[in-house]
């Protein structure tokens, strides 16, 4: 009886005959094998079948495909198979093949090989449609990309689909010799095209980079709160605000929320790739949205300089812009505040241009401080204004005082200047006379020396003289002892004679 035929893939060219009746359970190969009454189906070409190996010989491998059908495949297609695989080819078991082609004898000719690459090639499309990461080898390079290895197929990353990361890391943005670097590389990615009749499998890094960074990002609004202060790194900068990294995910720093001071442009100050520590002030999972803010983790200078300030304070200021609801003045602090209109002149006018025009210096009183807005009202009508005129004397009294302890603070730090400055000079002297004293002492004690010296000298030559004269008398001993022994030689002599 015939083996039952596997469903073909969804690029099969051809439909896959009927084999069973519906609502039948399906039987096992060894109830097909034995049956005789299973209807039979045509082999066809260029379909996977299961079958049972019945022999293992010289020609090749022999496999049942039911219905008494046997196909071959051939010893040569053997040799390309690994170890493990032949290992699996013994007599009895039970095997997936490809039927390439019917011999002139009509005897299917079978391909093992092909057979592990069509599950391959479902195995890829499984991997497609449920947009699993596959973590790829790359084999080699080519002008178009790199190749990698799935099972038994090999798929294509195209350049365009490479992290460009990945690209520099290797040595060059483009396919280029530099690229030997990447053999060997391990490189995360999805399967976006799958074609066995083509034999084309496309896999792309940007688009698992793409999943895998929405799920850190869900991560990451599940993690992360407001108030939470976080260390990132500086992705792109846009004429809006930078976005930075948090480690898989990026938050928005708008341009308002860069710095306390006016910027046009987040360059201004930053720059892509350098690390900032960021404070997070909103966190939107619906919007899939962090906001971040880099200014609030600094001390905000209009808040210092504002605090030197007190309503009713006399200042003044320049005029930088005119409205038709009021001007601004820049205040020497470097701070801005509004005039209205209403606090320009004690007429009514239209206009701010009809008093004031920029560029303008000119004196002003402080009428409001707004902290929390960020915001100081200036008045010029009420700079002469009598309600304040205590004020006014009590800042002037306060400003008197400051001059005057300002100026006893100088004089006395010019005495104590001064009194450091004779200390200084009584040091000096005392250093320089107690150099003088070492000088003489050494002086003295160089002449004693000296004449030490002399002394031994002297000495040394009285002594040399002595040991002279000590020598000239004993050699003059030593002559008379000399004449003597031969005076007492020659009377013997005589006597002998």
């Amino acid at each position: 009886m015939m083996m039952q035929a596997l469903e073909p893939a969804a690029t099969d060219p051809e439909p896959r005959p009927a084999t069973e009746e519906e609502g039948q359970p399906e039987p096992s190969m060894e109830e097909l094998l034995q049956s005789e009454t299973f209807s039979s189906a045509p082999i066809m070409r260029g379909r996977v079948y299961r079958g049972v190996i019945t022999t293992v010989g010289d020609q090749g491998i022999w496999v049942n495909l039911g219905s008494k059908v046997d196909g071959l495949i051939p010893a040569e297609e053997l040799e390309n198979l690994s170890e493990e695989e032949r290992a699996k080819l013994v007599e009895g078991a039970e095997v997936s093949v490809f039927v390439e082609k019917m011999d002139a004898n009509g005897t299917p000719q079978l391909s093992y090989r092909q057979a592990l690459e069509q599950e391959d090639w479902e195995r890829a499309r499984e991997y497609m449609e449920s947009g699993r990461l596959y973590r790829a080898t790359i084999e080699s390079y080519n002008k178009g990309g790199v190749v990698v290895r799935f099972g038994r197929l090999r798929g294509f990353i195209p350049v365009s689909h490479i992290l460009r990361a990945h690209r520099v890391m290797w040595g060059s943005v483009t396919p280029s010799p530099a690229w030997k670097n990447a053999v060997g590389d391990e490189i995360v990615t999805k399967i976006v095209e799958v074609e066995p009749n083509r034999r084309r499998l496309i896999l792309s890094e940007r688009a698992a980079a793409r999943e895998a960074r929405e799920i850190l990002k869900n991560k990451i609004l599940e993690r992360v709160k407001v108030g939470d202060i976080i260390e990132g790194r500086v992705t792109r900068l846009t004429n809006f605000g930078a976005f930075v990294d948090l480690g898989g995910a990026d938050g928005l720093v708008h341009l308002s929320e860069i710095s306390w001071e006016h910027i046009r442009h987040p360059s201004d100050v930053l720059e892509e790739g350098q690390k900032v520590k960021v404070k997070v002030i909103e966190v939107n999972p619906e919007r899939r949205r962090i906001g971040l803010s880099i200014r609030q983790l600094q001390e905000d200078p209009w808040k210092v300089k504002a605090e030197k300030l007190r309503v009713g304070q006399l200042v003044r200021g320049t005029i930088t812009r005119l409205e038709k609801y009021g001007a601004f003045a820049r205040l020497e602090n470097g701070l801005e505040g509004l005039i209205h209109i209403s606090e320009i002149s004690h007429r009514r006018i239209e206009h701010p241009k009809e008093v004031l025009k920029e560029g303008e210096e000119v004196t002003l009183r402080i009428i409001r401080i707004e902290p929390e807005r960020r915001r100081i009202g200036l008045s010029v009508k009420k700079v002469d204004s009598l309600a304040y005129a205590d004020l006014d004397l009590q800042m002037a009294l306060e400003e008197a005082d400051a001059e005057l302890a300002a100026a006893r603070a100088e004089a006395e730090a010019e005495a104590a200047a001064q009194e450091a400055q004779a200390a200084v000079e009584s040091a000096a002297q005392e250093a320089q006379a107690a150099v003088q004293e070492v000088q003489a002492a050494a002086e003295s004690a160089a002449q004693e020396a000296e004449a030490a010296v002399q002394e031994a000298q002297a000495a040394a030559e009285g002594a040399a003289q002595e040991a002279e004269a000590a020598v000239q008398a004993a050699q003059a001993e030593a002559e008379a002892a000399a004449a003597a022994v031969q005076e007492v030689a020659e009377d013997g002599e005589q006597t002998e004679a």
